[in-house]
């Protein structure tokens, strides 16, 4: 099993110095990922200063030598495929291959996509998200993309450079469990990033639950590739509380640990808190 820190894009962490010596912290305190968030309003009832994941990931590339990088998540249906995987791509390059690409829905829809005019139906975003991430994996390659589909066309455009890894970043894909959909989406690439519920982010998952998930991706699988389950909480700080969390959830299936506080405390966008449980490294298993 592996381990990660996952942060929003706002609040003390909207400022790239800030995620950036987050990033020094988690590299030298053994976590293996820094996952951020990818929002524009979030909640837009709450204003707040937000940052670019993009240029928040970048500050983190710039200080750090092995952590991986990436967003859980990133809604690929409110972004332009080939301005998003410019984006990626120079991120790969400049971090010596170290991205990681979540993709998901995304949401509030009203507030993230409605508030500026963008589509709010869920079958038309999930339409864009599925023939986005098919134009993103083609991009990465540097080769010549002429696509004609619903939603996005191409006409014989090559993005270069391609991305440092080949054939390209892992993609990890998030949803909502006992939802089918979603998952179905994740077993046709390299991860999946399951929430049990609304409100669900930043509390413990149940094994049963994971063991179900991991069961039905597996069932998916067109093939035996490594394939990432992503699952996160709050872990306890002794040795032994952790093993008992994270033992059955590893015996579930589960590959990774994402440490997230709950999202529904004050906590979840503030450096101090955050700080204080990086430093004391990933839990033990």
């Amino acid at each position: 099993m592996r381990f990660s820190i996952n942060i929003p894009n706002f609040g003390d962490f909207a400022d790239p110095r800030t995620v950036a010596s987050l990033a020094v912290a988690a590299d030298q305190a053994g976590w293996d990922a820094l996952f951020v968030w990818d929002h524009v309003v979030h909640h837009k009832s709450r204003p707040r200063p937000f940052g670019d994941p993009w240029m928040l990931l970048t500050a983190a590339a710039l200080a750090t030598t092995r952590i991986k990088l990436g967003t859980l998540v990133t809604p690929v249906a409110r972004r332009r495929p080939q301005q998003l995987a410019r984006q990626v791509a120079t991120l790969d390059v400049l971090s010596g291959g170290r991205v990681i690409f979540g993709a998901g829905l995304g949401g509030p829809i009203e507030d993230e996509y409605g508030s500026f005019g963008e589509p709010t139906d869920p079958v038309e975003l999930a339409e864009r998200l599925d023939e986005g991430l098919d134009l993103l994996a083609r991009y990465w390659t540097g080769e010549p993309v002429t696509h004609h589909g619903r939603h996005y066309r191409a006409e014989d455009v090559a993005l270069l450079p391609p991305s440092a890894q080949h054939p390209r970043p892992p993609v990890w894909v998030a949803g909502f469990w006992p939802n089918r959909r979603p998952m179905r989406r994740a077993a046709r690439w390299d991860g999946a990033v399951p929430l049990f519920g609304p409100g669900s982010h930043g509390y413990n998952p149940p094994a049963d639950q994971v063991r179900e998930l991991v069961s039905y991706v597996r069932e998916q699988r067109q093939d035996d590739s490594p394939f990432e389950i992503v699952v996160g909480g709050v872990s306890p700080a002794g040795a032994a509380k952790a093993r008992d969390l994270l033992g059955p959830l590893q015996e579930a299936g589960a590959t990774w640990w994402d440490e997230r506080q709950s999202i529904h405390s004050p906590d979840n966008e503030r450096l101090a808190p955050v700080l204080r449980r990086v430093e004391q490294g990933p839990p033990s298993v």
